[in-house]
């Protein structure tokens, strides 16, 4: 057995893991990355960027369904060849992962352990049966992995998770996608516009990201006039039949249908990869999920008594489950960890998170569920007359900007529409600088953008605010 002995041990070399590890040594701090599986963040192998590129080929096959409304005639049909889309998809994803892996290749061949870890105790870890290190501090960054509810399982063969979709070599007839938020609306809408057969099913009306009853409403009715989406499914049975899947689903009216499709596809959730991480061997104090509770500013885990030595960032804390959001919990973990005992707060940013949907959707600051009841008005915009959006035939959206009575400042947004990843950044800039409604007024609106329908909003909060 090999003995490792070093100032900071990082389990995981994802997103999160790697800016743990540049930041704990660019503190002049000895450190090792253990990694246990593939090198290539979660973003470039499974997630940000092969979405986006299914997403991006569905758009351009969907963008001819308004050639006629504009007074564009096509001579012929579209012909979309699935082996060449996911051609693209997969070359362009190893080409993504490969600038990752460039990086992962310049870290000093001795600070690279590759195994998986697990906690011997508080101060040491084993790397499978070849390495024990030991360590001054420890910062988990271990991501989080495809989490599938046991009904599913009755697929069998063919049930997979959203992550195997790309590596397909070519699109099927059909699918059923299980899980209408994030990831199940980005892919079931990609699936759906590139010809595949394609049903969303969902469980308590949950459709996306939204807390706000309204933009919850709005949502599903969007998507629902597209595409078949069940957002409360009465599922009866899912069994592996000759050709796929087979499913009993109850309708709302009580009939009863059974529904066959090639593929079912989990998009069900993460989980943070901490099960098998030997924390019961350590004195940090576990949540209910088995996750270590955590100061979101330090990233410190929490210790059944004295000061944690022990850090943890990214996926694997449950917490904000993006990319940016890893990148800068790994620095303040690294730094942190470099030097621990003086801890310090981090930079943490304004919240933000946008579903590649068409339309788009997103939340900015806190969400409706968050903020205290009476404590807030609600400025509104529907996008289906609004100027810009209307000339681009894209006029559907609806965006809640919520601001504080008391003080008028600006605390949260939830919204759909067209292009709305720009609007997110504007309000998260708007609030990160701790801007008032009546100061946002004061910026400079363009004439016709679709952030006009900003504009509307921000006036209606500020007409609310006034009229108390």
């Amino acid at each position: 057995m090999k003995e490792v002995n070093v100032d900071v041990a990082v389990i995981g070399a994802g997103t999160a893991g790697l800016a743990a590890y540049r930041a704990a040594v660019a503190a002049g701090r000895s450190a090792v990355i253990i990694e246990g599986g593939p090198y290539g963040t979660t973003c470039a192998r499974v997630g940000c960027m092969p979405s986006k590129l299914l997403i991006a080929a569905a758009e351009a096959a969907h963008a001819t369904e308004k050639w006629d409304a504009f007074g564009i005639r096509l001579d012929g049909s579209v012909r979309i060849d699935g082996e060449a889309v996911m051609a693209r998809v997969r070359r362009e994803r190893d080409r993504f992962v490969g600038f990752v892996l460039e990086g992962v290749d310049s870290i000093p061949a001795g600070d690279k352990l590759r195994g998986h870890a697990k906690f011997l105790d508080d101060r040491s870890l084993q790397v499978d049966d070849h390495t024990v290190v030991t360590f001054g501090r420890a910062v988990i960054a271990t991501g989080s992995s495809p989490s599938i509810p046991p009904v599913l399982k009755g697929a069998g063969d063919r049930l997979i998770v959203n992550d195997d979709v790309f590596d397909w070599n070519a699109l099927p007839e059909s699918a059923a996608v299980f899980g209408p938020g994030v990831i199940g609306l980005e892919l079931g809408q990609a699936l759906h516009r590139l010809g595949v057969r394609m049903e969303l099913f969902g469980r308590g009306h949950y459709v996306g990201p939204f807390s706000d009853p309204d933009l919850k409403v709005y949502a599903t009715q969007t998507f629902a006039n597209e595409f078949p989406l069940h957002a409360d499914a009465k599922i009866e049975r899912i069994e592996r039949v000759a050709d796929g899947v087979r499913i009993t689903q109850q309708l709302d009216d009580g009939r009863v249908v059974t529904k066959d499709f090639q593929w079912m596809i989990a998009a069900t959730g993460r989980a943070p990869n901490v099960k098998n991480l030997g924390l019961e061997n350590t004195s940090v104090r576990l949540g209910a999920n088995g996750v270590p509770e955590f100061d979101r500013k330090t990233m410190q885990c929490a210790m059944q008594c004295g000061s944690s030595h022990i850090f943890i960032a990214g996926d694997a804390n449950n917490d904000l489950p993006l990319l940016h959001e890893a990148a800068d919990e790994g620095r303040i973990a690294g730094e942190n960890a470099a030097r621990f005992p003086a801890v310090q707060p981090g930079l943490r940013r304004e919240p933000i998170a946008v579903v590649f949907s068409d339309p788009q959707l997103a939340t900015v600051g806190k969400r409706f569920a968050d903020l205290v009841p009476d404590s807030f008005v609600t400025g509104e915009v529907s996008f289906e007359n609004q100027g810009r959006s209307r000339v681009m035939l894209r006029n559907k959206g609806l965006l809640h900007v919520y601001a504080d009575k008391a003080s008028g400042l600006l605390v949260g947004c939830e919204m759909i529409g067209p292009d709305i990843e720009h609007l997110a950044h504007l309000l998260a800039w708007a609030m990160q600088s701790g801007m008032t409604v009546q100061r946002s007024l004061e910026m400079p609106f363009y004439h016709p953008v679709v952030e006009e329908g900003l504009r509307t909003a921000l006036r209606d909060a500020a007409a609310k605010l006034a009229a108390r």
